[in-house]
């Protein structure tokens, strides 16, 4: 077992020094999205998923982001997932990676990473039991397709990360909670009924 925990170790931190760029928005993102989204729906078991959305910078338009679409899939059973997706996934070329959730901690979701055949990430999938993290991303991503103010700052400040921690995901990613965290927050407070 030590042996394949040290492979997983040694192969989330390639993961997390692969670069980091962060582009212009394009409007190809909402299309792609659309695709792979289909993609998803004709070979995932209909019993095993709940909601599919775009989440992330390249679910905001205008946004610039890291050129990789995020989907999330809201699932009813991980261990099923690991059971009866993994190989379907694999099989649409996906790389699958268990992975503590928000990056951090425990409890753990299923993580796909699908790649242009150049190498470069195209698509994640996070496959994940609903729970206030999945609320958290939806609501995210819909404050800054609301507030084009706060979405430029966020870009501000990813940009400023990228060119900070140029080959450290881990390092760019835990930059941002702080960002995050208070956007969450206002968001929140927003839709908080008044009393």
């Amino acid at each position: 077992m030590t042996d394949r925990t040290d492979i997983h170790a040694r192969h989330i931190a390639e993961l997390s020094s692969e670069p980091i760029a962060i582009v212009p928005y394009s409007a190809e993102w909402p299309a792609r999205y659309a695709a792979e989204e289909a993609r998803l729906r004709a070979v995932l078991p209909p019993d095993l998923y709940t909601r599919i959305a775009h989440i992330g910078s390249t679910a905001v338009p205008g946004l610039s982001a890291k050129p990789v679409v995020d989907i999330q899939v809201e699932v009813t059973d991980l261990q099923q997932v690991r059971a009866r997706v993994v190989p379907l996934m694999e099989d649409l070329g996906y790389e699958f990676l268990w992975r503590p959730t928000m990056g951090e901690r425990a409890p753990c979701y299923a993580w796909f990473i699908g790649r242009h055949p150049d190498g470069r990430r195209a698509f994640h999938v996070h496959m994940v039991e609903p729970d206030e993290a999945t609320i958290d991303r939806l609501i995210f991503r819909d404050h800054l397709r609301a507030h084009p103010e706060v979405a430029q700052a966020y870009e501000v400040l990813k940009r400023d990360l990228a060119a900070a921690h140029p080959a450290d995901r881990a390092a760019y990613t835990r930059s941002k909670t702080p960002f995050i965290a208070e956007i969450l927050r206002r968001a929140r407070a927003a839709q908080a009924p008044l009393s």
